[in-house]
């Protein structure tokens, strides 16, 4: 499990892209780059990390569920997961 200050920091992160986005695209469109500098660094799209939804884990991340491998597994064997099933060839 990953520290709660950095769930923290990443949730905050993403509050502050959405709330700048619109703005960011707009001086984007103007070329406005001294404005666009003048905006908080954490407002930027490249900053987000994906993680883990249950754990925080930053690594092994499966976007189309959006929590990482490890937990992944332990809900697909417990059938917690519609439509995934253990296979075996």
């Amino acid at each position: 499990m990953a520290r709660k200050s950095v769930i923290a920091r990443d949730i905050k992160r993403d509050r502050m892209i959405a709330k700048y986005a619109e703005l960011r695209a707009k001086l984007k469109e103007e070329g406005n780059w001294e404005a666009l500098d003048k905006l908080p660094r954490n407002s930027n799209p490249i900053r987000h990390h994906n993680r883990c939804g249950l754990t925080g884990r930053p690594k092994g991340y499966m976007r189309k569920f959006g929590i990482c491998r490890v937990k992944f597994r332990d809900m697909a064997n417990k059938g917690l997961i519609p439509g995934v099933t253990k296979s075996s060839w």
